[in-house]
C-alpha cells in the first residue's frame, strides 16, 4: 500500500488544491506514525508566522509557531516560513550569529529576499533541510519523519523547481551548496515521498495527473495519489441500469437521483485516474468531512 511505504521516507510532502482534504490527511498520517512510536514533525508551509494554521485545527492542537512544539507524545507541529529559513541560512553562513540577527532586522534585505526570484522558496527549502537535520540528544535525528503540508498545487511544483533554478544561476558559494543539498534530498525516493490529494471529479483528477507529470519531470518522487470523499456505491451494474430506466420514466424528481449522478461522476473520474496513473499509486478514501473528527476517522482507516 503506498501509504505504508511512505513511513520509510524521512520527508513526506502532501500537496493538492485547496479543499481536497490534504491538511486532514497530513494530520492523520502524523498521528498514525507517532502512534507507531516514531518521532514525527507535522509542518505547514505558510507565508508568515501570523498566518492562520489549518494544520493546527486538523490536529486539534494549539496554534503552532516557527519553532517545533510538542502536540502529543511523539508528535510536534511547526510553521515553515521563508523568513525562518533565511534567518537560519544567514546564521549558518555568517561568522557570528549576531550578524545574522542584525541582517534580518534590515527591511531592505527582507524585501529583497521576499521579492527576488526563487529566494522565498529557497528559504522554505533551507528551513525544511534544517528541521530534517536537527539532532536528537540521544543520537540520530530529532524527527524521524517530517510531514510537510504544502499550501497549494503550484507551491509543491515551485519547491521541486527551485534547486535546479539556483544551480543554473548561482555559480558557487553557500547558496549553491544549499541548492545541491536540497536537490539531493528532494529527488531521492529513499528519502522523499510526495502525496497528491484530489477529489473524485474529472477536473480535480485531471489537475492531479498534470501535477504528477510536472513533479516527475523535476524528478520529485510521487508515492501516492489519494482520492478523498469517494462516494460508496451500493449498486451492481444491473441495478444501476434499472435505476436509469426508472429515473427516466419518472415524471417527478426522485430522492437519491442526485447521489446516483455523483457516484457515476466519481466512477468516470476514477477510471481516468486508473488509466493514466500506476495502479499502486491510487488510494481511495471514503472518509468525508474536515477537522479533528475526520482526522481521527482517517487514522483508524489507514
Amino acid at each position: 500500500m503506498p501509504l505504508a511505504r511512505l513511513a520509510q521516507r524521512r520527508l513526506i510532502i502532501v500537496t493538492g488544491k485547496g479543499g481536497v482534504g490534504k491538511t486532514t490527511l497530513t494530520a492523520a498520517l502524523a498521528r498514525r506514525y507517532a502512534a507507531e512510536g516514531r518521532r514525527v514533525l507535522a509542518a505547514e508551509i505558510v507565508p508568515s508566522p501570523d498566518t492562520p494554521s489549518q494544520l493546527a485545527l486538523a490536529l486539534g492542537a494549539a496554534r503552532p509557531t516557527e519553532e517545533p512544539a510538542l502536540v502529543s507524545p511523539g508528535l510536534w507541529a511547526a510553521l515553515v516560513t521563508p523568513t525562518a529559513g533565511h534567518h537560519r541560512f544567514l546564521q549558518d553562513s555568517l561568522p557570528l550569529k549576531v550578524l545574522a540577527d542584525a541582517a534580518m532586522r534590515s527591511q531592505a534585505l527582507k524585501k529583497f529576499l521576499s521579492a527576488a526570484p526563487g529566494f522565498s522558496d529557497m528559504g522554505v527549502m533551507y528551513r525544511m533541510l534544517d528541521l530534517m537535520k536537527r539532532p536528537h540528544p540521544a543520537g540520530g535525528h530529532a524527527f524521524e519523519i517530517v510531514l510537510l503540508d504544502s499550501p497549494a498545487t503550484g507551491h509543491a511544483l515551485a519547491l521541486a523547481q527551485i534547486p535546479e533554478f539556483l544551480l543554473r544561476v548561482v555559480p558557487g558559494g553557500p547558496i549553491r551548496r544549499v541548492a545541491e543539498e536540497g536537490l539531493a534530498v528532494l529527488i531521492d525516493p529513499r528519502v522523499t515521498g510526495t502525496v497528491i490529494v484530489t477529489l473524485p471529479e474529472t477536473l480535480p483528477v485531471t489537475e492531479a495527473l498534470e501535477l504528477q507529470a510536472g513533479l516527475e519531470r523535476h524528478r520529485l518522487p510521487v508515492t501516492a495519489i489519494v482520492v478523498n470523499r469517494v462516494p460508496a456505491d451500493p449498486f451492481s451494474e444491473e441495478e444501476r441500469a434499472a435505476l436509469r430506466v426508472l429515473l427516466a420514466a419518472s415524471p417527478q424528481p426522485v430522492l437519491g437521483a442526485r447521489e446516483l449522478r455523483r457516484i457515476e461522476r466519481a466512477e468516470a473520474a476514477l477510471k481516468l485516474l486508473r488509466e493514466r496513473a500506476p495502479a499502486d499509486y491510487v488510494v481511495l478514501n471514503e472518509v468525508a468531512g474536515a477537522g479533528r473528527v475526520a482526522t481521527e476517522q482517517l487514522v483508524a482507516a489507514l
